[in-house]
């Protein structure tokens, strides 16, 4: 894709030499289908200044995408703070620190995403700077790509049936190791699960229930609905964060949450 958009960006500077003013898009394309060699000749003439001003070209693009972004994220954050949006949450199941915080973090995740393994660090950073004042809902949603992610959830959702407490301690077994998990898959999954002191005959029992596969369902169209396609993403209470970002940036929002409630 980077190649692509330096090609781009080539294209545009030789539609410089065309004509006295730069060409519109069509006649641009017309140009080079017609005489192909314009790009090749343009090339030749001084590679290195080509590659460097066309890498430019794709850079400054990248840069004003990225700026839209962050402004398009701004306005959306806005609106959420005035109409916070209201996932659903089930009180059984894990739930990390105190169940009546204020604050409650919904997280969206996936076991084998590297990102979420960052978020995961950032949370834990963020439970601990804000103790009581935050609980976190953790939910699920496995991408495709990831192979071990589901059997992941589904273990850890049948460990949740037994205690919290073992759940949040194969969480944490299972992101501090996602390397080894990895490259185990189950293998390493049932180990945790069995370190953790899970009742095995029940877990293997539970990840057979429909139910449990109901609920990450839920959780993921839940993601879906509120338009996280990747991972890790954050609704902090009903404001979303969408990516692996720095404690600071979840402070952000928190902090203003607790003024608003003062």
């Amino acid at each position: 894709m980077k190649n692509f958009n330096i090609f781009k960006a080539g294209l545009l500077l030789i539609s410089l030499t065309l004509v006295n003013c730069a060409p519109t898009a069509s006649q641009l394309k017309q140009a080079i289908e017609k005489d192909p060699s314009i790009v090749f000749v343009a090339i030749e003439k001084d590679p290195e200044k080509f590659f460097e001003v066309a890498n430019k070209a794709a850079q400054d693009a990248q840069r004003r995408s990225q700026e839209k972004q962050a402004g398009d994220e701004t306005k959306k954050r806005e609106d959420e703070f005035a109409n916070p949006v209201k996932p659903e949450i089930d009180e059984s199941r894990v739930i990390f620190g105190n169940k009546s915080a204020p604050i409650t973090i919904v997280e969206y995740s996936d076991f084998e995403c590297p990102y979420c393994s960052r978020g995961y660090k950032t949370v834990k950073e963020v439970m601990s700077e804000y103790k009581d004042k935050v609980r976190v809902v953790f939910k699920h949603l496995p991408l495709d790509f990831h192979p071990q992610a589901m059997p992941a959830a589904k273990y850890f959702e049948a460990i949740g049936r037994q205690s919290p407490e073992k759940a949040a301690q194969f969480h944490d077994m299972v992101f501090e190791n996602q390397k080894e998990f990895t490259a185990k898959g189950e293998a390493y999954l049932k180990d945790a699960a069995k370190k953790v002191g899970a009742d095995m005959k029940k877990v293997e029992k539970d990840l057979k229930d429909e139910s449990l596969m109901a609920r990450i369902n839920a959780d993921m169209a839940e993601a879906q609905k509120y338009g996280f396609t990747g991972t890790p993403g954050f609704l902090i209470n009903g404001v979303s964060l969408r990516g692996a970002y720095p404690a600071p940036e979840f402070k952000k929002i928190i902090d203003r949450h607790l003024s608003s409630m003062k």
